[in-house]
This record gives structure tokens, C-alpha cells and sequence, in this order.
């Protein structure tokens, strides 16, 4: 402006004519501005609109028979976090638990109609349902059987749908889990096998186990147990059938439900071998299988991919390249077993 009021003062022609060089220059001055905005705007408008979508805040789905104390929700918070989700900032956690497989319909339903950025399922009953009730939303697996033996996927290494995340690989672990059983309890001969034909991939590991019987010398009785109203007739069965052990088909029913085995199993002296470590923790005397909560920390990745533009159908299938042996050594000693030393060496974990 002080330019400006130079001019005007040396100007020699009529006022009137000064104060239109004045308006004019002034106009000219704004039309500068608004072009410079209009420019810095162009450079800035991309890096504003990214930042935003950096901050967007995930909806994530997660769908499960049991109860949020469970060790794969545990397991799948601790994972979120680990990447950098919070639930008071950038994470909105949509959480549905049933007791049993007849409810998760609705809740899977109840998830697509919220708008769940992923949908997180817990075994295989939960992931029918919400393929049931999505082909669009993504949809991360965390299960015991075979993804594709159960026709949730076309192969491993390319999904091809809406699906993909990790399989516990629990069939072909059963053959291990009862070599392991005959090791620790040489006296045993017949043996009760608790499983849940509601889940996808049951009739595999029930086909696995039947196939692994005679190397082990072990005949074996088949009990369903779909939810917890039906533990009571499946022990009954056991103590008519003449069981000397128990055997549990990875599932979450049997999961929510374990401490309510190992203690009719210690009652009844029945050694019981499990697939997951948090069932020799409750009572059981023995589980061989995958670090459950270890592995759904490593599942929050799948949906971190997700959540930044990767699409379910070209992400593999991934399985665990370890397991653990867990030995409940003080109901071994309840139960007047003792445990082979070579047992003990190759345990991963020892309960007293």
C-alpha cells in the first residue's frame, strides 16, 4: 500500500482519475491473491486429502463363539495395537460372541449391516456364516481346518474371493496328538473323541484321526458336543462307552467349554489330549498345537493389509511353522501317570 501511495500522490491528473488508477490497481492486487490461493490449494489439496486418509478410523468386525477373555480376542487386540490401532483414536472394534453356532447368523448379518471395513473370524462355523452373509466384505480367518477342504477359498496361495487369513492345520496334527496320548498313557485302548460336526472341516480331522487309530493301537467313539447343553449326555456316554482317555477336535466349543472337560476328565481319571495350550492350562493333560494367541497377533496383519488397499483374494493363506507341546505334569501325577523323560525334553512348556 505504501506503493500504491506514492503513486497516487505524484499523479498530476485529476482526483477522479487517481482514484480510479487506485481501484484498478487495488482489483489487480486481489486477482493476484486469489490466484496464488488458487495454486497453493492445487499443491495442498492432495497431501490434506491424504492425511485424512491416513487418520480414517477402522471399523473392524469380529465374530467368534465364546466371550472377549478368550485368548484369540486377546491375542487380535494385542495385534491391532502392536500396529499402531487404537481404540480411543483410529479403531472401532464391532465385537459379537455367541454361545453356539445357531446365533451367528444374525450377529454376522448384524456386522455387514454396520459397514465393517473387515470382518475377523474366529473358526469355522463363524466364517460360513458371514460368507453367508457378505461376497464383498473382507473377510480374515483364523481357523483350525483347511480353508480349502472346507470350500472357503479356492487354494491357498490365491484365495480368490473374499477370504483369506491362516489355518491351524489341525487335521494333520491328528495322527501327532494321539501318538503323543499313547506315549504318555501306554495302558489306554479305547479313547472318546469329543467334536462339534457343526464345524467346517470336522469330518476331515474325524476322517484323520480314524485313519492314525490303528498305527496307535486305539479304538475310538465319536461324541458331538455342538454346544454347551450338550456336554452332559457326551459324558455320560464316555462313562457308558468305557473310554480310558479323551480326545478334543479343535473347535471353540470345546474351547469356551474346557474347564468344564479337564474337570469331569480328572474326576473321571481320563487323560486328555487337546489342541491348544490353553486347555492343558485349564486341567487337560496334554495339548500339542499352534500358540493360539500368538497366532491371532500375527492375524492383525492380515486385516492391517486390508485396511490399506490389499484385496483378500491375492493374499496367501498362511499356516504356523511351529507348535508346542504342553504337559499338565501335576494332574499326570493326579491322574498316576508318569510322564517318559523324553516327553519332558521335548515339551515347550511344563505346568506343575
Amino acid at each position: 500500500m505504501n506503493i500504491l501511495s506514492d503513486l497516487c500522490e505524484r499523479d498530476d491528473r485529476p482526483p477522479r482519475i487517481a482514484i480510479r488508477l487506485q481501484a484498478t490497481m487495488k482489483a489487480r492486487l486481489i486477482v493476484t491473491a486469489v490466484v496464488i490461493s488458487l495454486t497453493l490449494g492445487v499443491f495442498l489439496g492432495p497431501r490434506n486429502t491424504e492425511a485424512q486418509q491416513v487418520g480414517k478410523t477402522a471399523r473392524v468386525g469380529f465374530l467368534a463363539i465364546g466371550s472377549p477373555q478368550l485368548p484369540y480376542y486377546l491375542g487380535f487386540r494385542e495385534g491391532m495395537q502392536n500396529l499402531g490401532y487404537n481404540e480411543a483414536q483410529n479403531l472401532i472394534l464391532e465385537t459379537r460372541f455367541s454361545h453356539d453356532a445357531q446365533g451367528l447368523d444374525d450377529l454376522a448379518t448384524d456386522l455387514v449391516r454396520r459397514k465393517v471395513d473387515v470382518i475377523v473370524v474366529v473358526g469355522g462355523a463363524p466364517a460360513a456364516a458371514a460368507r453367508r452373509a457378505t461376497q464383498t466384505i473382507p473377510i480374515v480367518l483364523g481357523a483350525s481346518p483347511d480353508p480349502v477342504e472346507a470350500g472357503f477359498v479356492a487354494s491357498h496361495a490365491r484365495p480368490g474371493g473374499n477370504i483369506t487369513g491362516m489355518s491351524w492345520m489341525s487335521s494333520e496334527l491328528a495322527g501327532k496328538r494321539l501318538e503323543l496320548l499313547r506315549e504318555i498313557a501306554p495302558h489306554v485302548k479305547r479313547v472318546a473323541v469329543l467334536s462339534n460336526p457343526d464345524h467346517p472341516g470336522e469330518r476331515l480331522d474325524w476322517r484323520e484321526l480314524q485313519a492314525a487309530a490303528p498305527a496307535t493301537r486305539l479304538s475310538l467313539q465319536y461324541l458331538v458336543v455342538r454346544g454347551p447343553n450338550d456336554f452332559d449326555a457326551a459324558f455320560e456316554a464316555v462313562r457308558r462307552g468305557g473310554a480310558e482317555a479323551l480326545v478334543l477336535v479343535p473347535d471353540a466349543v470345546t474351547l469356551v467349554n474346557r474347564k468344564r472337560i479337564a474337570d469331569f476328565a480328572l474326576a473321571a481319571r481320563l487323560p486328555t489330549m487337546a489342541a491348544w495350550s490353553e486347555f492343558a492350562e485349564s486341567g487337560c493333560l496334554l495339548s500339542y498345537g499352534p500358540n493360539l494367541r500368538k497366532e491371532y497377533r500375527n492375524l492383525a496383519r492380515y486385516v492391517d493389509r486390508i485396511l490399506k488397499g490389499a484385496t483378500p483374494a491375492t493374499i496367501p493363506i498362511e499356516r504356523p511353522s511351529t507348535f508346542q507341546l504342553v504337559i499338565n505334569v501335576k494332574v499326570a501325577r493326579e491322574l498316576g501317570l508318569t510322564v517318559p523323560q523324553s516327553m519332558l525334553s521335548r515339551a515347550d512348556q511344563i505346568i506343575e
